[in-house]
């Protein structure tokens, strides 16, 4: 009995009856435990491969951080290689005695007067060609410009370059609309042939040309055809000539016109604008040496900017001079507003508007 009853016993505790089941429940309590260790573990596996997936991506950006590290140590390298070649090259320029033969035959070859430009401006304009073509002196530049005929346009074209636009300083052609040209009709009322004659020296790819003949239309208006309008460009650059007659431009080089005057005088097609033929009448494109070509007609507007300043002091004032011959009594007569008459000019002219550099011829 007692063994039945300890067997019992035993029974009923091994059982569990409650035990049993307290036993088993703390057994399957324990495999949920372990189930949820089992997630702890699969959580832990997740951070661990969140963590190596933050440290592959941490490798990576170093790897990219030290690759745009080397670039930019490289490129810095290659600025500073090109600088220091660069600032070589200038030195042995300014050292060179080739420079000298490189003016007399390109005085030869192309008829472009050296000697009369500021030297300092003239070498900064011929050392652009000599680096654009890789040139490591004068004397290997000249060889290439002897055996290069093309080379001859691109040297003329840095030479000669002048920065242009439709209007530039617009306060200038504000002063000639309101009261130059009204100043030139009112003298010509009476005359029994109305001309009115103008002169763009240097006129480069004819902005400011084709600016002048939009101011005449505009003030002349139905009474155009009653005048004889005579607007001639030169300059002394074939390829900037040839534009200018073509009469195409850029949007850019428009800025200073309005909207409605872009309608009025000039035809779009894709990104250019096509000067109208009604402008085109009125304006002659010529090649025109100033320093040594002399000019005998006579006008009553001549506009010469920014051109004199590169040239030499005397020759400045011989220029200034000579327009002054080349203009009728009472004419009109603009420089750049960084330019000045000199010596015997400057008692030629009687100042009409010296902020704008405009002056009048009174004998």
């Amino acid at each position: 009995m007692e063994i039945n009853q300890g067997g019992v016993k035993i029974n009923e505790e091994g059982v569990g009856r409650k035990n049993g089941i307290k036993v088993n429940k703390e057994r399957v309590k324990g495999n949920k435990d372990g189930i949820k260790d089992g997630k702890y573990g699969t959580k832990t596996s997740r951070e661990e491969v969140k963590i190596n997936k933050e440290s592959i991506q941490t490798g990576e950006d170093r790897t990219k951080a030290d690759k745009n590290l080397k670039a930019d140590r490289s490129l810095k390298a290659d600025k500073n290689l090109k600088a220091d070649r660069s600032l070589k090259a200038d030195r042995n320029l300014e050292e060179d005695p080739g420079f000298e033969l490189l003016k007399k035959v390109i005085k030869e070859s192309t008829g472009f007067n050296c000697e009369q430009y500021k030297e300092a401006h003239f070498k900064r304009r011929v050392n652009v060609r000599v680096r654009a073509t890789n040139s490591e002196s004068y004397e290997e530049y000249l060889r290439l410009l002897k055996k290069n005929s093309a080379e001859h346009e691109y040297l003329i074209k840095v030479l000669t370059i002048n920065v242009s636009e439709f209007f530039r300083n617009p306060e200038t052609f504000g002063v000639i609309e309101k009261e130059v040209i009204p100043f030139l009709i009112k003298s010509r009322s009476d005359s029994l042939v109305k001309s009115i004659r103008i002169w763009s020296a240097g006129c480069a790819t004819g902005e400011e040309v084709y600016s002048l003949a939009i101011l005449l239309h505009r003030v002349l208006g139905r009474d155009l055809d009653s005048y004889r309008i005579s607007i001639t460009g030169t300059d002394i650059d074939n390829l900037s000539l040839e534009k200018a007659r073509k009469g195409a431009y850029h949007e850019n080089v428009l800025k200073n016109v309005g909207a409605s005057t872009k309608e009025s005088y000039f035809v779009r097609q894709g990104e250019m604008y096509h000067v109208s033929d009604q402008l085109k009448s009125m304006i002659r494109f010529k090649h025109h040496d100033m320093i040594s070509e002399s000019c005998t007609n006579r006008f009553d507007l001549i506009i010469c900017r920014n051109v004199m300043i590169y040239f030499k002091k005397e020759i400045q004032e011989q220029l200034q001079l000579n327009f002054h011959h080349s203009l009728n009594r009472g004419g009109f007569f603009v420089i750049g507003k960084a330019e000045t008459l000199l010596g015997t000019a400057s008692n030629r002219f009687k100042p009409y508007n010296a902020r704008e550099r405009l002056y009048i011829k009174e004998t």
